[in-house]
């Protein structure tokens, strides 16, 4: 084979993510890292290394894939090396080695890659694709004894969007930075060990020497949450946040100012102590001990977080019994000390619809048990609960918060600082304060056309937004059923049909709940212009 040669020019942490021996790394944080560069080279290079190998690189959309990694790896890949077969979305290599662009935009497309073989796979966006298309894709990466490769897996992403949790549990909270993580696992089918290696390898654009300095500027115009997820990649802090205000500053453990994690220290006796659960089952539950002192201030000192390791989303499936137990043995300090705690829990725990009652199955006396934990109905009006949040993590002159937080909590602020607006739990929780929808049937302007809101649940679009223009959108599902809908109609006679606290945008770009319209209102009026639509044509 002739001599070619291929203009790249890696920068120092993108030469670590070539060279690392980590099974699983992700690359990034920072916007402007160069992510996919690193990822569609990272691909030629083994396939290249390789003969006759296969590597895939996902995206969640193929228009993603056409508009980033695609485009990129046609700029970048010598065509007398490899040659790009546009429908099957593919190049092929001269030493018969394949580099595949797949997408998975829905949960169920994972479904379709079930014959795939493939030696070096990549996601590019990480936190766009939930676990549970992580955990099967990785299915289908397998080597042949003759190939004599060792299968990897390569991700890249910034911070935010639906797998945000899971990514920063499994990469970036797993350890220190660019170090490599050991696990061992064990195969109850071969009877044997094996060691799993990870890393997370932080880029910044200003590591970049390809970037522009008007990008740099660029990002720093963003809103203080956005450009501190993309310009400093902080995983702490991403657009849609709920929680912004929350601060995990190290350097102020000790004096407990201007952060609200701080080092764990005795709880005098005669603090007041409260214990509040969150049940779960697929779903990990929440347990968490908080005390409150003589100003009124709570803090959080102990934690159990039922979820599987690396999989945050994954309860680990225990029975209410056992929950119970192992709440009592957590609490050996207070029972050996007679310290009552108030225990508090959703009050979903306290249906007897389906039998016995979680609350029944926890608490003493059932099937005979004596130990058992009792609990107090809760509040779970969960926009007043988040206000409450909101102004316990505020600072006052001093630095000083109503909230702490002991360091060793780390599921708390794993996920509570990570909340996005519109957070949903999945396990008999009533959500209705929250929730506001219309109805399946209404009628949503895709990039595809108009489509019932009913065939993009569960799947990532674009749709037209107040401003007129196509934005992505991700959290399209089904909250509630038999709840009360009521129906407005336009003077034109458009109609939408939707819950009383679903909002509408007036023409002034205020917001108004469907209960507090009145006749005569001016709705927002968007006009979208493309070559599939008739221009000026006014949309509400």
């Amino acid at each position: 084979m002739p001599e070619i040669e291929i203009s790249y020019e890696p920068t120092k942490k993108q030469r670590m993510f070539h060279a690392s021996k980590a099974n699983e790394i992700l690359y990034g944080g920072a916007a402007g890292g160069g992510k996919t560069k690193a990822i569609v080279m990272d691909a030629l290079f083994r396939c290249m290394t390789y003969p006759e190998t296969t590597a895939v690189i996902f995206r969640r959309t193929y228009r993603e894939l056409e508009d980033t990694d695609i485009k990129e790896a046609q700029a970048s890949y010598p065509k007398t090396l490899a040659i790009y077969n546009a429908g099957r979305h593919e190049f092929k290599l001269a030493n018969g080695s394949k580099i595949l662009f797949r997408h998975c935009e829905n949960e169920s497309d994972r479904f379709d890659y079930s014959g795939l073989e493939a030696q070096f796979m990549y996601f590019d966006e990480l936190t766009t694709f939930t676990q549970t298309i992580y955990d099967f894709l990785k299915t289908r990466l397998r080597a042949k004894r003759s190939l004599g490769v060792v299968p990897i897996i390569r991700s890249a992403s910034n911070p935010g969007n639906i797998g945000h949790g899971w990514v920063k549990k499994m990469f970036v909270d797993a350890g220190p930075y660019m170090e490599i993580r050991e696990q061992t696992v064990y195969s109850e089918a071969l009877h044997k060990s094996k060691t799993i290696r990870t890393q997370y390898i932080p880029s910044l654009a200003t590591e970049n020497p390809f970037i522009t300095e008007d990008y740099i500027f660029e990002l720093e115009q963003k809103p203080e949450a956005l450009k501190r997820a993309l310009l400093n990649g902080d995983w702490d802090s991403f657009e849609g946040q709920v929680f912004k205000e929350f601060t995990n500053d190290p350097n102020h453990y000790a004096d407990r100012k201007w952060t609200h994690v701080i080092d764990p220290f005795p709880i005098p006796d005669d603090w007041p102590r409260y214990f509040s659960f969150d049940w779960g089952y697929s779903d990990p539950f929440s347990c968490q001990w908080w005390a409150i002192d003589y100003q009124g201030r709570a803090y959080l000192y102990r934690e159990w977080y039922g979820c599987v390791p690396r999989q945050a989303d994954k309860g680990i499936e225990i029975s209410p019994e056992q929950i119970a137990l192992g709440i009592l043995e957590r609490e050996e300090y207070e029972r050996k000390n007679n310290i009552r705690v108030l225990r508090v829990a959703d009050p979903s725990i306290f249906d007897k619809s389906r039998g016995d009652s979680i609350a029944d199955q926890m608490g003493p006396g059932f099937r005979g048990r004596h130990e058992g934990v009792v609990f107090t109905k809760g509040d779970n009006a969960r926009i007043a609960g988040k206000m409450q949040v909101h102004e316990r993590l505020r600072f006052d002159p001093d630095g000083k918060p109503m909230m702490y937080i002991f360091n060793t909590c780390k599921e708390w602020i794993r996920t509570v600082p990570t909340l996005p607006y519109d957070d949903k739990k999945t396990e008999d929780i009533d959500t209705e304060a929250e929730d506001h929808c219309v109805t399946g049937d209404t009628q949503v302007l895709t990039e595809e056309g108009w489509l019932q809101i009913k065939d993009i649940s569960d799947t990532i679009r674009y749709v037209v937004s107040h401003d007129g223009e196509l934005h992505r959108c991700y959290d399209v599902r089904k909250t509630q059923e038999n709840v009360p809908v009521f129906t407005i109609e336009t003077e034109d006679g458009r109609k939408v049909t939707a819950t009383a606290n679903h909002r509408f945008m007036l023409a002034d770009g205020t917001w108004k709940r469907l209960d507090e319209l009145k006749p005569g209102d001016d709705l927002m009026e968007v006009t979208y212009e493309s070559q599939s639509y008739q221009p000026n044509d006014p949309r509400v």
